[in-house]
């Protein structure tokens, strides 16, 4: 197939998306009167069968594949935009390359993401057409933007990539960074008209009693748990992108020929990592905020969710994000072999790393287990004597806290390994540090192990609002005074980049490979609550 030919398909799907999104004058007369945008009462025989496709399934590969993509497209566009700000800022022409090549890669990812937004609206017309005709109704108008943003984002887009080179020079080049700003605001106004339709099916609103459509559009956007999703959603996708642009620079890395291409490579990889991780820090925190709000919305979700059939499926989530964090952090060990200052801070790597693993088996011990009877009697019980503790929320949130908080310590030594401060107050600004650590570690152990375990339960949920701040406030007067402190630093020798063992570049596929599954996973289950509702309870 031809350049050409590809790059018409994003066009074409675009175009069949409009079609089907927006409403024919027929229909758009039909529902002229909010009263007539009524529930539906569906019987199986209302759904069209084709032999030998089950529609759910069909729908569900279409719409995980599309949104995989999405997020990735979305997510490429911002951290390019920052890192060619500061190419920009800098003068240094290897963050402007290394940007254009991160949005190089995205281009076949958006052909691939409208291509699958067709795929996706065509198996909703056909195998739900009186819920795609009821939603429609509802979300007619922003269905309509919708699509003309798509025609918007795509053009966009185009013109961004292919005149990169065009648009250089002071003058220019502000003008490239202004359609950067305008591809990612389009991009994310897209993502959050997209939100409002998957939240309104979790927690409807804008309808009566019934399900009868009161009129008030905004009302149906703005619902319960727009707002939480949206900001799960920015963080997800940001480091979802930055680990897949980070496995393609490890393949990249591990195929090059030259030692040139091999610093190159490893530089871009260790950029999209830093994305990822940056990312990565507050996404249980994101997550933690969604599923208090989907508590608040309906307890009986909430508990589908935590405590229901969905439960053990959180186990499987736990592991995924503690492989995050370990091969987030095991880069950054690796990645200190760069430096020959990194034998300074050697010493320390395992004892964070057994940390971090101690916290990780936390994080994912079940408090129940699913036993056979003969299982049940020999334990005494379906909670273990000693590891049932572990399984309640207080101690999560602390393991997930001290995961968040040596994470940060990692990146910091890994930042120090190859600078000598020059500042006169380095032991008072050393010293401050650790005291910082130290608190903030003690502040969130009795947090976790005196409210959680020998208060009232009301404290519980009560106290993973100071661990999250203590856990914030730690990173980030962390992080000033050790930029303050190696402000004009001296380097110990010139990074080595290409200096680093492959094996590293596998931890930039699993951390890939472990985004993708557990995005996969938690839509699933977000999805999956909603149990035999098209719309909640309607």
């Amino acid at each position: 197939m031809t350049n050409s030919a590809v790059r018409s398909l994003p066009i074409a799907a675009l175009f069949v998306v409009f079609c089907l999104l927006v409403p024919d004058t027929s229909f758009a007369e039909e529902v002229s009167d909010v009263a007539t945008i009524t529930v539906p009462q569906l019987e199986s025989s209302d759904y069209p069968q084709i032999a030998g496709v089950n529609g759910r399934v069909a729908v569900w590969l279409a719409a995980q594949l599309h949104l995989w993509f999405a997020a990735f497209v979305l997510a490429v566009p911002i951290f390019v935009f920052i890192i060619e700000a500061i190419g920009m800022w800098t003068r240094d022409v290897r963050y402007d390359n290394m940007a254009y090549e991160f949005i190089k890669v995205s281009i076949t990812a958006y052909s691939l993401t409208a291509i699958l937004g067709g795929l996706l609206a065509f198996n909703l017309f056909i195998f739900y057409p009186h819920l795609m005709n009821y939603l429609t109704g509802i979300f007619s108008e922003s269905m309509f933007f919708y699509a003309l943003l798509f025609f918007a984002e795509s053009a966009i887009l185009y013109i961004y990539y292919y005149g990169w080179h065009w648009l250089q020079g002071t003058n220019r080049k502000w003008i490239h960074l202004s359609l950067g700003l305008a591809l990612n605001g389009v991009g994310t106004l897209l993502m959050f008209l997209a939100n409002a339709w998957l939240t309104f099916m979790m927690s409807p609103n804008g309808i009566d009693a019934v399900g009868t459509f009161t009129g008030d559009t905004w009302a149906a956007i703005h619902n319960f748990l727009w707002n939480p999703i949206n900001l799960h959603r920015v963080i997800a996708n940001v480091a979802f992108g930055g680990s897949v642009v980070g496995a393609y620079a490890a393949f990249k890395f591990l195929s090059a020929t030259d030692e040139d291409e091999r610093a190159h490579y490893d530089w871009m990889g260790y950029n999209a990592n830093f994305i990822a991780i940056i990312a990565l820090l507050p996404l249980p925190f994101a997550g933690y905020y969604l599923t208090a709000e989907i508590y608040a919305y309906s307890q009986q979700m909430g508990i589908t969710l935590m405590g229901g059939v969905f439960a053990w499926l959180f186990i499987i989530q736990a592991v995924l994000i503690g492989t995050l964090f370990i091969a987030a952090n095991y880069y950054l060990w690796c990645g200190m072999g760069r430096s020959e200052g990194a034998y300074r801070y050697n010493p320390y790597v395992k004892y964070i790393a057994l940390i971090i693993v101690a916290a990780f088996l936390v994080w994912f011990t079940p408090h129940t287990l699913v036993l056979t009877n003969e299982e049940l009697k020999a334990l005494g019980g379906p909670y273990h004597k000693y590891l049932g503790p572990l399984g309640i929320m207080p101690a999560k949130n602390t393991a997930v806290n001290l995961m968040i908080l040596f994470t940060a310590v990692s990146f910091l030594i890994y930042r120090r390994s190859n600078k000598i401060p020059t500042v006169s107050w380095v032991p008072a600004g050393n010293a401050f540090q650790i005291a910082l650590f130290v608190a903030g570690i003690i502040n969130i152990l009795i947090l976790g192990i005196y409210y959680g375990y020998f208060t009232n339960t009301v404290y519980k949920i009560a106290t993973s609002i100071p661990q999250v701040l203590t856990t914030l406030i730690v990173i980030i007067l962390s992080s000033v005074i050790d930029s303050l402190m190696y402000r004009g630093s001296k380097e110990v020798a010139p990074l080595r980049w290409g200096r680093i063992p492959d094996r590293a570049q596998y931890a930039l596929f699993l951390l890939a490979v472990a985004f993708t599954w557990l995005m996969g996973l938690m839509g699933y289950i977000r999805s999956g609550i909603r149990q035999h509702w098209h719309v909640t309870d309607v």
